[in-house]
């Protein structure tokens, strides 16, 4: 079978559980916002200190509005995301070796090269199906609210940001499987990554002192403020962000090439 319809059938069942997941956490996330907004709670979240507003991630928008409460809510949506792709990366690389079927890939007549190629193709498949249903599930779940808002387009923003940050992590998954020998190690390895890096982006809400630590930190690389007011996305950040995941990639080509399987 080729490998790149290998690979999709053997994610499958995991796209179909995340994107059931993706659509919840979108339905009941936007189903909160009314009781978030009725009452006195508007005031309450107004009022709150900016320690624990960081904390929580919305130090920077008003979460009684309908676009600011659905920028608090996109954080929580790119984390979930965020470790969707970095453990996609490392499983599509080192899965064979996790499940002990390589000497089952290595006995087709094809490169290492373009067997990564397919697993690639494959992986970024996945991510933009599951993007693609977080964006429709946002779409009908904020529209629900007749706020007279447009919001179509800032979600559409909103969802490209995303698309990039699951292309860094899942490249960065991606190199750490190809680089690290075992599998577990590996996978390990991009989970204490991805939370060092969620960490550091409360940390720099908290003190605007440490904001140069943002270079290290995906969640923090696109101003979701800007958006919000309608100035769209930086190019520049666009630009490197994408410069960086072709950095990883080319290294994770290098490295997988020069890898010893273990049978």
């Amino acid at each position: 079978m080729n490998v790149f319809f290998r690979e999709l059938k053997a994610n499958r069942k995991a796209l179909l559980i995340w994107s059931i997941c993706m659509f919840l956490l979108v339905i009941s996330g936007m189903g909160k916002y009314t009781a978030y907004t009725s009452g006195n709670n508007s005031d309450v979240f107004n009022q709150m200190p900016h320690l624990v507003k960081a904390l929580f991630g919305f130090a920077n928008f008003n979460v009684t509005t309908i676009d600011g409460f659905y920028a608090f809510l996109f954080i929580y949506l790119s984390i979930t995301l965020a470790i969707h792709a970095i453990l996609l990366g490392c499983g599509i690389v080192s899965k064979e070796e996790r499940d002990k079927t390589t000497e089952f890939l290595m006995a087709k007549p094809i490169s290492r090269r373009s067997i990564l190629t397919a697993k690639y193709a494959a992986a970024i498949v996945n991510l933009i199906i599951i993007n693609l249903v977080t964006y429709i599930s946002s779409v009908i779940a904020v529209n629900q609210f007749k706020t007279g808002k447009e919001m179509n387009i800032t979600i559409l923003l909103f969802m490209v940001t995303m698309l990039i940050m699951q292309l860094i992590f899942f490249s960065l998954g991606t190199l750490l499987a190809a680089l690290v020998k075992k599998p577990r190690t590996s996978s390990s390895a991009a989970a204490g990554i991805l939370l060092v890096s969620y960490f550091i982006a409360r940390v720099t809400d908290l003190k605007s002192e440490l904001n140069i630590l943002n270079i290290l930190s995906p969640f923090k690389y696109f101003d979701y403020g800007r958006v919000l007011n309608g100035n769209g996305l930086s190019l520049v950040i666009v630009i490197i962000s994408l410069l960086l995941t072709v950095i990883f990639t080319v290294f994770t080509y290098r490295f997988y090439e020069k890898r010893e399987f273990s049978i």
